[in-house]
């Protein structure tokens, strides 16, 4: 179990050669390795728990790809973390909600029928996506919220489940697409990650929504958190803007870095 904090751009305060975005991807595409990326401790201890089983399982022969996903097999984790102090939520961690953070996301604000835009966020970013849902809660109805605990396995039973059902199982359903199955097509959707924005753009492709995904390319520089945050279009306003221009119709006032 590997534990590391060089959470993106967010190790801004401590210098731009802290840096690192590259590392979700390279989580989701190294073979025997379960990476995750909580956000608040709670997540993080319903992931260890689950952890030390995981790392100790001998594997089978046979593969039956349990929840669409070889957890028979066990492997290693990687668990990418932040320095930057959280605002934990109050709440009981269920039985539902622990699978559901295993299995690599939950709802942290419901959908309803009437939701137009849903913010798909991973990791440090957080309070950002809870910040814009609120803020566009003004002139939208019931914005959604999907926290993503391990885009890599939520990435990993979408491809297992698609596997099974090219093999005949037709009720085969991955964790994501169980989620975002009683989403409106018209919905939007925004991805927003501190890290590249593939880590979770291939979310829009699940179902077929509209999807604009936030995060960084280019890295390296040092400075506040709020500072960087809104040079690489990862703070609420820019999720705002995100989220506004995927509806027809829409409009919104966006500064640019570039414009000062």
């Amino acid at each position: 179990m590997l534990a590391a904090t060089p959470s993106g751009v967010t190790l801004s305060h401590e210098g731009g050669a802290h840096q690192s975005i590259s590392t979700p991807l390279i989580g989701m595409a190294q073979d025997g390795l379960a990476t995750f990326e909580p956000s608040f401790a709670d997540e993080l201890d319903v992931i260890m728990r689950w952890g030390f089983d995981y790392m100790q399982r001998t594997g089978s022969s046979t593969q039956t790809e349990e929840n669409w996903l070889r957890d028979e097999k066990g492997g290693s984790l990687y668990l990418r973390l932040s320095t930057l102090p959280q605002e934990q939520p109050e709440r009981t961690m269920t039985d539902s909600l622990a699978q559901d953070i295993i299995a690599g996301g939950y709802w942290l604000r419901p959908l309803t029928a009437s939701t137009s835009v849903i913010i798909a966020y991973t990791g440090v970013v957080a309070p950002e996506a809870i910040s814009a849902a609120g803020l566009l809660a003004e002139d939208m109805r019931d914005v959604a919220v999907l926290a993503v605990t391990s885009s890599d396995r939520l990435n990993a039973g979408w491809q297992a489940a698609e596997r099974a059902r090219q093999r005949g199982d037709t009720t085969a359903q991955s964790h994501i697409e169980a989620l975002l199955m009683s989403v409106s097509r018209d919905a939007g959707l925004v991805t927003i990650t501190d890290g590249h924005p593939a880590g979770l753009s291939w979310l829009g492709g699940v179902t077929g929504h509209r999807t604009k995904s936030l995060g960084v390319e280019h890295f390296g520089q040092a400075g506040t958190i709020e500072d960087i945050y809104h040079l690489h279009g990862l703070d609420a306003n820019a999720i705002m803007h995100a989220a506004r221009a995927l509806l027809p119709g829409r409009g919104a006032r966006y500064l640019s870095p570039l414009a000062g």
